[in-house]
């Protein structure tokens, strides 16, 4: 077997809506109602799929939390991802800071999502 790439991860909230308004306002993502009146967020060919807490879909991770991801997403340019945060007052707690990624050298800033998620934002060299 080999593993061809990511799909989609699952991250469990405290508010489904406050989630996908930060995703939807900050970062571009496009909400989806899919399964039952279930959400997630859309970006590219991936999704992450909600998971509110207390009300966690079977399977899920055995200590699902909210506030415990730390994600890393791809962007096209790094100083308007910046400018994008600040226009809508997310405070960059790190960065631009020299990372390495999957596949090479790239520059990171950090912020985090409400329920105190790391949210990523990098961009190749």
């Amino acid at each position: 077997m080999t593993i061809l790439g990511l799909d989609h991860l699952v991250l469990t909230v405290a508010s489904i809506d406050r989630t996908c308004e930060f995703y939807e306002r900050v970062l571009g993502m496009r909400r989806e109602t899919f399964a039952g009146g279930r959400s997630a967020l859309k970006f590219g060919t991936q999704k992450i799929n909600l998971h509110e807490a207390g009300k966690e879909l079977d399977p899920h991770a055995l200590h699902a939390t909210p506030g415990s991801g730390d994600l890393c997403f791809i962007v096209d340019d790094l100083a308007a991802a910046q400018a994008r945060l600040d226009a809508e007052g997310v405070v960059v707690i790190e960065g631009p800071a020299a990372r390495t990624g999957a596949i090479g050298a790239m520059m990171s800033i950090y912020c985090r999502d409400p329920d105190g998620n790391l949210i990523e934002l990098s961009q190749y060299r």
